[in-house]
C-alpha cells in the first residue's frame, strides 16, 4: 500500500516537472512584439564650453522646467555641485516637486567637475603645504564670470539663483556664500565637509553673520556624522544669526553621508518655499476668495516667487465649485488678473473647464473667449474649446481645435502626461 502511494505521489511530481517544462519551453519560444518609440523620457541635456578662467574645457548639465517652450516665462535657477554624482536625482527631485505644486519651476544646472582631485582642488581654499586644496577661488571666478553669464545668455534665467552642495560641495557653497558680489542669493549645504582646515568655516561664518554680512536664505544639514563639524556650524547659526535671516538646520540620524542626499535636497527645496503646496480643501479653510488670494499674495515674497501653476489653477477651481462662490467667478477672474496677471489663462482655462463639467457651456465660452489673446498659444485653451463645440454639437470645430491643441503640445515639447490629457 506504501509502496502504491510513493509511486502515486511520485508520478505526479513528475507530471507537474513535465507540464512546467512545456508552459516554460511555450513562452521561451515565443518572440515578443516590442518598439522601440522615439519619444525622449528624459530631456536633459549634457554641454561643454571652453573656460578662460580654468584654461580647460568645463562640462555642465540642464534641466528645463515642464511648459519651458510654452511661454517667455523666465525662471529661477538651481545650481549644483559636483554634476556627475549628484544631477539625476537632484533634477528629478526639482522637476517632481514643481509638478506637485511644492516649488516653483526651477531650471536646474548641474556644475560638473573632472574627477577626484578636481573636485577635491575646486572645492576647497587653500591650506599650507597641501597643494591637493585651493581651488576654490579660481573656481568661484569661473562661476562669476563665466558660467553663470553663459547661463542666463542661453537659458531662460531670472535673477534668483540657488546654489547646492553635498560633502565638499557644500563646504564650497558655504565658501561661495562668503563671498562678496557672489551671483547666488540662497545656499543649500547638505552635510557640507566643515571637518575641512581645521573645522575653520565655523569661525569665518560666525565673523560673517557679526558683521550682518550674510542675508540670503541657508539650508544646512547632516546625517549620522559626528565627525563633520556640521553641528558646531549648527550653533553658530543659533548663536549669531540675525532674527531676519531665513536659515534652517536639518538632522537625519537615521541616514548617513550617502543616503541622506535625497531627502536633504527634498527639504532644503521646500526650505526655499514653504507653505507653496495648496490644495482645495487648505482653501476651504483659509476662507472667501479674498483671504486665499491674499494668501497666495504672501507666497510672492518667498524667494522663488509665486505664481499659479497648473495644479494651484486646478485646485483653485475646484475651490471655488466647492465653497460655492462659482456665481462670483466673474469678479473673481477680475481680482486674479489685478494680483496675478501672468496667472489669468491658467486659471480661466480651469474655472472653464469646471464649468464645462457642470454643463454651464456657455458661461464658459466666455470666460475662454476673455483669455483669447494668450489663451490661442495654449494647449489646454484648445483643449476647452474643443470640447464645448462637441458639447454643442459642432464636430468640426471641435476636430480643429484638438488638433490646435496636440500641435501646438508637439511645438512646445509638452511630457507626455500632458499630452495625453489632451487626448
Amino acid at each position: 500500500m506504501n509502496i502504491m502511494k510513493t509511486l502515486s505521489y511520485r508520478l505526479n511530481t513528475l507530471l507537474a516537472l513535465l507540464l512546467t517544462l512545456i508552459v516554460y519551453s511555450d513562452v521561451a519560444a515565443k518572440t515578443f512584439d516590442i518598439q522601440r518609440l522615439e519619444n525622449t523620457v528624459s530631456r536633459d541635456t549634457e554641454y561643454q564650453h571652453q573656460s578662460s578662467v580654468l584654461k580647460q574645457a568645463r562640462r555642465f548639465m540642464i534641466s528645463l522646467p515642464e511648459r519651458y517652450y510654452a511661454s517667455d516665462r523666465r525662471y529661477p535657477t538651481l545650481y549644483v555641485i559636483d554634476a556627475d554624482f549628484q544631477f539625476q536625482h537632484v533634477s528629478s527631485v526639482t522637476k517632481h516637486l514643481a509638478r506637485m505644486g511644492k516649488i516653483p519651476p526651477m531650471i536646474v544646472v548641474g556644475i560638473a567637475n573632472q574627477g577626484d582631485d578636481d573636485y577635491l582642488f575646486t572645492t576647497t581654499w587653500k591650506v599650507e603645504g597641501d597643494k591637493a586644496f585651493g581651488g576654490a577661488e579660481l573656481f568661484q571666478q569661473y562661476l562669476v564670470n563665466e558660467l553663470v553669464p553663459l547661463i542666463d545668455t542661453e537659458f531662460k534665467s531670472n535673477n534668483q539663483k540657488a546654489l547646492a552642495g553635498y560633502s565638499l560641495g557644500g563646504l564650497f557653497t558655504l565658501y561661495s556664500m562668503m563671498q562678496e558680489h557672489s551671483p547666488f542669493n540662497a545656499y543649500l549645504a547638505m552635510s557640507p565637509s566643515a571637518w575641512f582646515d581645521d573645522y575653520s568655516v565655523s569661525s569665518k561664518i560666525a565673523l560673517k553673520l557679526q558683521q550682518n554680512k550674510l542675508t540670503a536664505p541657508v539650508f544646512l544639514s547632516v546625517a549620522r556624522e559626528e565627525d563633520m563639524g556640521v553641528d558646531k556650524l549648527a550653533t553658530v547659526f543659533e548663536s549669531s544669526a540675525k532674527e531676519s535671516l531665513q536659515w534652517q538646520f536639518k538632522h537625519y540620524p537615521t541616514e548617513n553621508h550617502f543616503t541622506t542626499a535625497l531627502p536633504a535636497l527634498n527639504d532644503a527645496l521646500q526650505f526655499l518655499a514653504p507653505n507653496y503646496a495648496t490644495d482645495g480643501t487648505d482653501m476651504v479653510e483659509i476662507g472667501d476668495y479674498n483671504a486665499v488670494i491674499k494668501h497666495f499674495q504672501g507666497l510672492q515674497q518667498q524667494w522663488g516667487g509665486f505664481q499659479f501653476e497648473w495644479l494651484h489653477a486646478y485646485q483653485f477651481a475646484k475651490y471655488l465649485f466647492w465653497s460655492k462662490q462659482v456665481t462670483k467667478v466673474d469678479e473673481i477672474l477680475a481680482a486674479i488678473k489685478q494680483h496675478f496677471p501672468e496667472s489669468l489663462t491658467i486659471v480661466s482655462i480651469e474655472v472653464a473647464k469646471g464649468l464645462l463639467i457642470k454643463g454651464d457651456n456657455q458661461h464658459a465660452k466666455t470666460i475662454l473667449e476673455n483669455v483669447k489673446l494668450e489663451g490661442e498659444q495654449s494647449p489646454n485653451w484648445h483643449k476647452q474649446l474643443s470640447l464645448y463645440y462637441k458639447a454643442e454639437g459642432d464636430e468640426k470645430r471641435a476636430q480643429q481645435h484638438f488638433e490646435k491643441a496636440l500641435a501646438l503640445a508637439d511645438k512646445y515639447q509638452l511630457e507626455s502626461w500632458e499630452v495625453w490629457e489632451l487626448k
